[in-house]
């Protein structure tokens, strides 16, 4: 065994103490408040991929989804086509702010996936709920974000995880959050190369 290899080798076993040590004291399970954000790509990616875990795991989930409404989605197509008894799915909605062009109808639109969404969160047979985009709804002030965070902390069931994606998280939800991921943005095609939005990588 050269040195490189023996050094390596000893490293580890030293890595591999101080993780089981540290192991050994995460026991808790609770159900999580997951916020992803910030302006980079990933955000509802990174909810979607939970859910798919959720179905590999057997663990009943819900995704309402905002603002998206008009989208045709690879998600949507996926799970209410492929796993619509595993995971149900909500659509509220009608489209970008700037497509809708009517405020009040946003307003109506978010409050209705709000209501969807605690019915699912409060739903025994439910144990994960991604909200995707839900924080631009809270951004426009579309929902009360006193309200959301309240039922966040005193009414979601203690073993039900909760994912809340899109950019411009609030500060209250970020604080209330058990854990929260900014995705940073460093180059996007469609803004340095003028690519438009293509199947697969954004929808």
């Amino acid at each position: 065994m050269d040195d490189i290899t023996e050094r390596h080798n000893a490293k580890m076993k030293k890595i591999k103490v101080a993780r089981d040590k540290m192991m050994e004291t995460k026991t808790e399970e609770k159900g999580l408040i997951i916020v992803h954000t910030g302006p980079g790509k990933g955000k509802s990616s990174s909810g979607f991929g939970m859910i798919l875990r959720c179905i590999s795991h057997g663990i009943p989930c819900a995704v309402v989804q905002f603002i998206k409404g008009n989208w045709d989605t690879g998600e949507k197509t996926f799970l209410r086509d492929r796993f619509p008894d595993e995971c149900r799915f909500f659509v509220s909605g009608e489209g970008f702010t700037w497509e809708t062009q009517d405020r009040e109808r946003d307003i109506l639109a978010a409050k209705k996936g709000w209501e969807i969404a605690k019915e699912q969160i409060l739903d025994d047979e439910v144990d994960f709920v991604l909200l995707d985009e839900i924080n631009i709804a809270l951004r426009y002030d579309y929902l009360d974000i006193d309200e959301v965070v309240d039922f966040l902390l005193e009414q979601k069931p203690p073993m039900t995880h909760v994912v809340l994606t899109g950019r411009n998280a609030k500060p209250e939800l970020i604080e209330a959050a058990d854990l929260v991921t900014e995705m940073t943005l460093i180059k996007h095609p469609f803004k340095d190369l003028g690519v438009k939005a293509q199947k697969g990588v954004e929808f």
